[in-house]
């Protein structure tokens, strides 16, 4: 089985390549139409990706679908392996999208020039994989282990959901904001100004970190705050490590891509914050009451949650698109 995990970390090594290498070789700020493009293809390396899924589970290619899941006691057939990365890719889509709004905020305040903003991102998505993976893995065997802890996490994901209805989102980042920053400028020099697309430079014979560098550490902290919460939430759906690791990744590629057309336009989805605490809310509940809720649905069960979250994402789209409509009428009136 070591060798699908090979071919999946050198076929992202490949896309990221082609990513940094060949369409981003020269900073510039991508246009709307360039991030929709590379949004477009990575939605669509997705889907193929689950038609893969479908058949090396269904086929059980390189010793895939052949173990039994520790989340519902399944082994995972094709349709079933399909259907859990499809909703965990949904899910962890979605729960990242407050994500995108944080570091559109840290970009604001460390006042990041349009044209470098994608090599932080792009860094940003390595240290993010690294460290989604171990938490992945340390989860993986702690629900294979301790069947229990499910019903950790989901208590966890429930309380989550009701403080994220409450919580004042920029205070709470701009705090994490303002330690990390202070953290670093006090145990290594950094300058004050940008030094083109460089994380570190010399001068006079020392080594100082730009505010670039800063950014990026910026950008890990609050990718790693925002995993605390999305990670225990796709074991709601499966413990599956592949299936867990490679719908993160995926809905990291997707959003890292949709960032330059979508940080403007997520501060009009004003029921965000509601609808992302709903989608942990549902999922925390279908871990605390996995047992009935499977009598009740059946074998069918992750193919609803995955229509669940479908609506309540449209829901909360299309319930912000009207209220701005009628605020827009109220002030032409």
């Amino acid at each position: 089985m070591i060798w699908v995990w090979v071919g999946f970390l050198l076929f992202i090594g490949i896309v990221l390549a082609l990513d940094l290498g060949v369409f981003n070789r020269k900073a510039h700020a991508p246009t709307l139409r360039e991030a929709l493009f590379f949004t477009t293809g990575t939605i669509v390396l997705a889907l193929l990706f689950t038609v893969f899924v479908y058949f090396a589970y269904e086929g059980h290619w390189l010793g895939l679908g052949n173990h039994v899941d520790a989340v519902d006691r399944q082994v995972n057939d094709g349709r079933l392996a399909a259907i859990k990365f499809l909703t965990g890719y949904i899910v962890e889509l979605s729960l990242s999208m407050d994500n995108v709004f944080v570091i559109a905020l840290i970009f604001e305040h460390l006042r990041v020039p349009l044209q470098y903003q994608h090599r932080v991102l792009f860094w940003g998505i390595l240290g993010a994989l690294a460290m989604r993976g171990a938490m992945i893995g340390i989860g993986a065997q702690l629900v294979a282990r301790y069947h229990w802890v499910l019903y950790l996490f989901g208590a966890f994901l429930v309380v989550t959901a009701v403080r994220m209805l409450w919580r004042k989102e920029a205070e709470q980042e701009a705090e994490v904001e303002s330690v990390v920053v202070r953290w670093l400028r006090k145990h290594f020099p950094v300058t004050d100004r940008y030094h083109e697309q460089h994380f570190i430079v010399e001068m006079n014979g020392r080594k100082f970190l730009t505010p670039l560098a800063v950014a990026l550490v910026l950008v890990e902290t609050t990718d790693l705050i925002f995993a605390v919460d999305s990670i225990p939430a796709i074991f709601a759906i499966t413990a599956d490590p592949f299936l867990v690791f490679t719908s993160n990744v995926f809905a990291i590629l997707c959003l890292r891509s949709l960032y330059f057309g979508l940080a403007g336009l997520i501060q009009k989805f004003r029921y965000l914050k509601v609808s992302l605490a709903l989608v942990l809310g549902l999922v925390g509940v279908k871990m605390l009451g996995m047992k009935w809720i499977k009598a009740w649905l059946g074998d069918d069960t992750n193919f609803w949650l995955l229509g669940l979250i479908f609506a309540i994402l449209i829901g909360g789209a299309v319930t912000s698109w009207w209220a701005d409509r009628q605020e827009t009428q109220a002030q032409s009136a």
